[in-house]
């Protein structure tokens, strides 16, 4: 399982910081190419408009009559980073540094510490977007890129607040693309996002990565966990393409709405296709219909035979999906995309085999749930 960002450790009675393990330590990247910023360049540049975020909560903590504690309400900290996106204030960080507070304080280079105002949150991609009264002059957005245009081996940096040293920067390289990382609100999983062996430590949270043009490509999220808690180099951030939109959202209409099919599935392999006696080789396998969804309503039917191959589980004797809207979905991610262009209360044509029998089957999608279903 990949670990988040959103964990906490406590460092004293009072205190919390986001947790986020550390990835491995890498040989720095030189951006010193032609057409390309060094280092130097990039952080000059992007520095200033890299925001150190601290989050306060309330907690109602019990009484231990054992130790003579009192109980009451305590103030926890978390801490992480944003970036500014516009010259009206706004400032992107991860859902999870700012979710459940009740004061958000933003500071900037200049040691300038000003309230900031949660304009909104989506859980489901973990962004928020801020808000600070400050003049435009003072503020300093930084460029976004495009995440689509990402390869893999391009260098990349981050700037963030890592142990509370603010603004430092890591450098290293886009080591994979595509990958999928579970939301902190165990709902959601967020697609296409980009794994980097630049080092993050605690306070990275929301922090922005960097391409050597100096423009953002993500916001960086999460790292892979190891069993001993050490520094491993794998981490992962938001495509700027995903975070585009959800600030678009978040800003105009305070929220952002994700359509939901209501289905768990699994991608067919040939091989499973043949030894299963399935009339197709790509699609993807019903393995649970959520009662009350879109897909429920429709009438899908999950597999109801487990069926061990090779000491995996595979859903056996439910409909399988091979097209939606006329394209072929051969991995969940395709489908995935595919519900998510769209808004609650569109439709999308299925194309499923039951059995083998070819059907299509229209499906009205629902509201992405705030829990797990």
């Amino acid at each position: 399982m990949l670990g988040g960002a959103a964990s906490l450790g406590k460092l004293d009675n009072k205190t919390t910081v986001v947790r986020e393990l550390a990835s491995g330590a890498v040989e720095p990247a030189s951006f010193a190419q032609p057409k390309r910023l060094s280092i130097h360049e990039i952080y000059d540049q992007a520095a200033p408009g890299v925001v150190h975020i601290t989050a306060s909560t309330t907690v109602q903590q019990p009484a231990d009559p054992f130790f003579g504690t009192p109980g009451g309400a305590q103030s926890q900290q978390a801490v992480g980073s944003g970036f500014v996106i516009d010259k009206s204030g706004h400032v992107v960080t991860n859902d999870h540094v700012v979710t459940g507070a009740s004061r958000v304080q933003v500071s900037f280079s200049d040691n300038e510490s000003m309230k900031a105002r949660i304009v909104g949150e989506d859980p489901a991609t973990d962004i928020a977007v801020l808000q600070v009264s400050a003049p435009s002059r003072a503020l300093r957005p930084l460029a976004l890129g495009d995440s689509d245009a990402v390869q893999v081996g391009d260098e990349v940096i981050a700037i963030g607040n890592p142990l509370g040293y603010d603004r430092s920067v890591t450098a290293g390289i886009v080591s994979a693309l595509g990958r999928s990382i579970q939301a902190p609100n165990q709902v959601s999983t967020i697609g296409h996002a980009i794994q980097t062996d630049a080092a993050l430590n605690h306070g990275n949270s929301g922090g922005p990565l960097l391409n050597a043009d100096g423009k953002v490509i993500g916001v960086n999220a999460q790292i892979a966990p190891s069993s001993s808690g050490a520094n491993i180099g794998i981490g992962f951030a938001i495509p700027i393409n995903t975070v585009r939109a959800a600030a678009a959202d978040l800003i105009r209409h305070g929220k952002v709405e994700h359509s939901f099919l209501g289905i768990e599935a699994k991608a067919i392999q040939p091989q499973i296709a043949n030894i299963l006696h399935l009339p197709v080789q790509h699609g993807l396998m019903v393995a649970r219909v959520i009662a009350g969804s879109g897909a429920d309503k429709a009438g899908l039917v999950p597999g109801k035979t487990p069926v061990i191959v090779a000491g995996e589980s595979w859903p056996a004797g439910g409909d399988i999906i091979v097209k939606a809207d006329g394209h072929p979905v051969a991995t969940i991610e395709r489908l995935r995309d595919l519900v998510g262009a769209k808004k609650p209360g569109d439709s999308v044509k299925l194309d499923i085999y039951r059995n083998t029998t070819k059907l299509t089957v229209q499906v009205k999608l629902g509201r992405q749930p705030a829990t797990p279903p």
